[in-house]
């Protein structure tokens, strides 16, 4: 779902942002962050004590959001089945990404206890972002959104990604809700071990399966990110005659924070990120996290939790 934005911070962003600006100034999706004191907040079980990195001057955070919009949902009232904090330090070259359990049991900022995923339906972005803030004691600076078929679209303009599929998916349950008349169908996909050139769709099952994973949710992290730095690769290829089919392929299908005004600096920016050494993955498995919580979600160790994210994340 994501990979877009990792393939800017990553290298590719001076490709993706002039596509992004387009497919933003057609569709006029821009949101503004809250603060994190801008939503009502529950009271806490816990109470997170702010990072205590030092701050880095040009360094910024964003938190990626991928839901499931198809027919069954409507459009103000989706999941977020994919959350990711991508941290970009230009003065190091350092990337660190952060992927959050979309099923982790934790306080929302629109009031009460739910799965994470939740909070964009209760709130949209700046919900989604404002319970991130408070429960993770993080400072966020902007968001991107996507829903499944920007994934699909973009993936396919660029001419598919290369993968080595460590884990493979074999799942009889996949939604078959994409351009289908009945959304609540399944159907059964298949991508194999080893090396594999996808296409949008084979993408989007790839890192979309949740059944036969035996990390379960962990496993589709892994897979999620794996796609991200896949498309990083694939950008280098790249070329400016290729934006106005990235602006096509994104354009509804986005909402963020990031102004037109700030590509010009994100673009520049881009040309200084060449190694791939730099960039640092995290996956929340136990004992960080671990199943049994109400209603089958996940429950945080926060003890944990919040020293490992407090490393890298102010």
């Amino acid at each position: 779902m994501l990979a877009i934005v990792l393939s800017g911070a990553s290298g590719g962003f001076a490709y993706f942002v002039p596509a992004a600006a387009t497919a933003f100034e057609s569709t006029g999706q821009a949101v503004n962050v809250p603060s994190p004191s801008a939503m009502a907040s529950p009271s806490l079980l816990f109470t997170p004590s702010p990072s205590q990195l030092p701050q880095v001057k040009g360094a910024f955070t964003i938190l990626l959001l991928g839901s499931d919009d198809d027919s069954k949902f409507t459009s103000d009232h989706v999941l977020t089945q994919s959350m990711i904090l991508v941290r970009v330090v230009p003065s190091t070259k350092q990337v660190t990404m952060l992927s959050i359990p979309r099923d982790l049991f934790v306080p929302l900022s629109t009031g009460g206890y739910g799965k994470i995923d939740g909070a964009y339906s209760y709130g949209r972005a700046a919900a989604a972002v404002a319970t991130v803030q408070q429960d993770f004691g993080v400072k966020i600076n902007d968001y991107v959104w996507i829903g499944l078929l920007g994934l699909i679209h973009l993936i396919d303009a660029i001419g598919g990604i290369d993968v080595v599929t460590s884990n493979p998916v074999l799942d009889d349950y996949y939604p078959a809700d994409i351009n289908s008349r009945s959304p609540y169908s399944y159907q059964r996909v298949a991508v194999l071990a080893g090396p594999q050139h996808l296409n949008g769709t084979n993408a989007l099952q790839y890192v979309r399966s949740r059944h036969n994973d035996l990390q379960s949710d962990f496993g589709r992290s892994q897979r999620q990110q794996q796609v991200l730095l896949a498309i990083r690769q694939k950008s280098k290829q790249i070329s400016p005659e290729d934006i106005p089919d990235l602006a096509k392929a994104l354009n509804g299908e986005v909402k963020t924070s990031i102004s037109i005004d700030r590509t010009a600096s994100l673009v520049a920016l881009a040309s200084t990120f060449d190694n791939p050494d730099t960039i640092r993955q995290i996956v929340l498995l136990p004992p960080y996290t671990h199943g049994g919580g109400p209603g089958g979600s996940i429950t945080p160790n926060w003890n944990l939790i919040l020293p490992l994210v407090h490393q890298y994340f102010p």
